[in-house]
């Protein structure tokens, strides 16, 4: 498109005033974009996460708190994730299961509190259950495909009969769409919503998460031979693609910035509703420089989860989703 010659074209009169930028803002990010992830523990106290500064694993009540205080700050969605104890993770990942597994009972005592208020996430992977740390069965220093679905349809069910409203199906098993969807459809669930984590990458930005959920010292060898390799994006749309076949209703982008491309080819070319999670690791690089006046923390987290929607995102998992609340609000953190 061509445009007049200056001085007949001055764009930053468009600049000139917090007015008319708002005004002509391309892109909007609302509190009802943001998921909060939060980690749960056994324990009766705050367990806190070195690399994640600001972020702790709850117990039961204070998750039941938290929930509470996200209905109250605006936010609509949040994700939980297990610090499993040591002497329940097994080769055979049976607590993943337990229909009073530690998200299974956290998942009830909230729905008892706040009813639907909010919608709640859980994850369907093997890692925090897994003593081998990996997200399927490890058998002879290979994960085993189909014999994990079998695991995973009765995670998926045992976490809808415990009142979750999404699944986030993470590790990216191939075929495992289908078989959940299938157990959700023939067990009288229908209605629960997939989030697949249709491209997860195999990423050094996991550390922190992996910290948080005590597996970081079990996992033996790599992930890479079942998450997605870095140089690839249009294997990453093939596994979009495969999963809305499959029955996912939304899908998940993960990491999210060093995958901005990958996120506007979704949202784009598939036209699915796409989110993307800024993961630990992203977390932790701001909250670091923040934490150290390297760069304005804030504004970088707003940089950052604008990027998102700048790239088509509907949402974004975060760990910055109750401060973003709050400062949206003119709350005191």
């Amino acid at each position: 498109m061509n445009f007049p010659p200056f001085p007949i074209h001055r764009p930053r009169r468009l600049r000139a005033r917090g007015a008319i930028r708002g005004l002509i803002q391309e892109n909007n990010l609302m509190i009802s974009d943001l998921i909060w992830p939060i980690f749960v523990t056994e324990g009766s106290q705050p367990e806190s996460i070195d690399s994640m500064d600001g972020v702790y694993c709850l117990p039961i009540n204070q998750a039941v708190e938290a929930a509470s205080r996200a209905i109250d700050w605006g936010l609509r969605a949040i994700a939980i994730f297990p610090r499993v104890t040591p002497e329940l993770k097994t080769s055979g990942c049976e607590e993943a299961w337990n229909p009073n597994n530690l998200v299974n009972r956290t998942t009830r005592a909230i729905r008892k509190a706040v009813s639907d208020q909010i919608e709640i996430m859980l994850d369907v992977a093997l890692d925090p259950y897994n003593a081998d740390g990996h997200d399927g069965l490890f058998r002879n220093g290979e994960v085993i495909n189909d014999a994990t679905l079998e695991c995973l349809e009765k995670q998926a069910l045992s976490h809808a009969e415990s009142g979750a409203s999404i699944l986030g199906p993470s590790e990216m098993m191939d075929g495992r769409i289908g078989r959940i969807r299938a157990v959700l459809e023939s067990n009288g669930y229908p209605d629960v919503i997939i989030f697949s984590y249709s491209a997860k990458y195999n990423s050094a930005f996991y550390g922190p998460f992996r910290e948080a959920i005590g597996t970081e010292q079990l996992l033996r060898g790599s992930k890479a031979s079942y998450q997605l390799d870095a140089s690839n994006s249009d294997e990453a749309l093939r596994m979009v693609q495969r999963d809305i076949m499959e029955g996912a209703d939304a899908v998940i982008i993960k990491p999210g910035l060093p995958y901005l491309d990958l996120c506007q080819r979704v949202s784009r070319e598939v036209q699915i509703p796409t989110f993307a999670y800024q993961v630990s690791g992203e977390y932790a690089m701001i909250k670091a420089a923040s934490k150290r006046g390297w760069i304005n923390g804030e504004q970088a987290v707003m940089e950052s989860l604008l990027a998102f929607k700048r790239a088509g995102c509907r949402g974004i998992l975060t760990y910055f989703a109750p401060f973003v609340a709050q400062w949206m609000q003119g709350i005191e953190n």
